[in-house]
């Protein structure tokens, strides 16, 4: 008569399935640390951006010309500094036009 063992698995059976729930975990545990460390990884990285000093305030603009003699040299001459500031980035787009019909008026 046969051993009967009742639907229970054999000793080979049970080593199976033990080596299936401990490779199971183990992939787990490293699928945690691995997400784990990116998260730490990026969280020191953000911490530790230096910071950027806050860009220069606008230069004011210039006073309007008197309409004295060389009234229209000077107008120039503030016009071509308004637009090497505009196209070096120090004024935005707005405040070139702002500053500039503040010239022509």
């Amino acid at each position: 008569m046969p051993f009967d063992r009742g639907g229970r698995p054999g000793l080979l059976g049970t080593i199976a399935r033990t080596a299936v729930i401990s490779g199971t975990a183990q992939a787990t545990s490293n699928a945690v640390n691995r997400r784990a460390r990116a998260r730490s990884e990026r969280d020191y990285a953000a911490a530790n951006v230096p910071e950027q000093a806050p860009p220069p305030p606008p230069a004011p603009p210039q006073p309007a010309p008197s309409a004295g003699a060389g009234g229209g040299h000077q107008l120039a001459d503030q016009l071509t500094r308004l637009a090497d500031l505009h196209a070096s980035g120090v004024l935005t787009d707005e405040e070139f036009a702002a500053a500039k019909s503040r010239l022509l008026t």
